[in-house]
């Protein structure tokens, strides 16, 4: 049932994608305005984030943006349809790049992009394998036919695949060292092994701090990179940041703040676009209690 419910709805997307990009987003808010009214569990978690991150807002202030977050977040899902079938051509015209001296200035160098997680972290990345060799990080999903679309969209224009999650640090190593951008978001919560606890908006947040060591191990330069969604049918922008100066340093703690204060930089210049729907600080420090419950 799982399997024919998957068919069913990349069918739809199929359908979907040929839309005008206006007409997609106008789908794409309605439904997010639906689920949050009734994804009851994504919307929980948004707000528990916002609330923890954002004390300062009011409730009303709260509610508006898991709504927007909501609409944000389904409208990228359903545009997800574009990085399957759409040709490079069009994905180039909806989804510009800004500040491309700063990744143009690391060509010919090891690189690794700094790539936090907004609604359009997937649309900056095909968007940049369109001109360039580029690898990330894949994880599995146990539905296949969810699984082989998502694969497909993400190495349509790649010269290799994406490296698993779990053939561990290895490969990324040494297709680094090949010059290959690593396009990397190392700001989800994946447990306790191997993170560390630094601050993200004041609260500690277990943390991989797996760039600065990548960086070390192969002397990468981090370049971040934002893609931020416009409103209407306006697209997506891609934007690049200065390479960092004087990174990594001895410090590893102190090299993950840094990277975790640049990302709540970017979040408050669009707070509406970030991943709230993931249980960023689900991990706790030995007797913390949940503050999800």
């Amino acid at each position: 049932m799982n399997l024919l419910l998957a068919r069913l709805g990349f069918a739809a997307l199929w359908g979907f994608h040929w839309l005008p990009l206006g007409m997609q987003a106008l789908v794409g808010n309605a439904l997010g305005g639906l689920a949050y009214v009734f994804a009851r569990r994504r919307k929980h978690v948004a707000r528990r984030n916002l609330i923890l991150c954002f004390p300062e807002k009011s409730q009303a202030e709260i509610n508006r943006l898991v709504r927007k977050n909501l609409q944000a977040t389904v409208r990228s899902a359903l545009e997800h349809a574009l990085l399957i079938w759409a040709s490079k051509a069009r994905l180039q015209k909806l989804i510009s790049i800004e500040g491309r001296e700063y990744f143009e200035a690391c060509q010919g160098q090891p690189m690794i992009l700094l790539v936090p997680h907004f609604v359009g972290i997937s649309m900056g990345g095909v968007r940049l394998s369109t001109e360039c060799q580029l690898t990330t990080i894949y994880r599995h999903i146990s539905n296949p036919v969810t699984n082989h679309y998502l694969l497909q969209s993400r190495t349509r224009f790649m010269s290799g695949m994406p490296v698993s999650s779990q053939e561990g640090i290895r490969p990324l190593v040494r297709l680094i060292k090949k010059l290959i951008p690593l396009h990397y978001s190392p700001d989800n919560d994946y447990g306790r092994n191997e993170s560390i606890f630094v601050p993200f908006f004041g609260i500690p947040a277990a943390t991989i701090p797996a760039m600065a060591r990548l960086a070390k191990v192969t002397g990468a330069k981090v370049v971040p990179a934002v893609t931020r969604q416009l409103p209407g049918g306006k697209g997506y922008v891609l934007k690049f940041y200065p390479a960092w100066e004087n990174f990594p340093t001895e410090d590893i703690e102190a090299d993950t703040r840094r990277m975790n204060a640049f990302i709540e930089d970017r979040i408050r210049e669009m707070p509406e676009q970030y991943l709230w729907t993931h249980r960023r600080f689900k991990t706790r420090l030995p007797g913390e209690p949940s503050l999800y419950d």
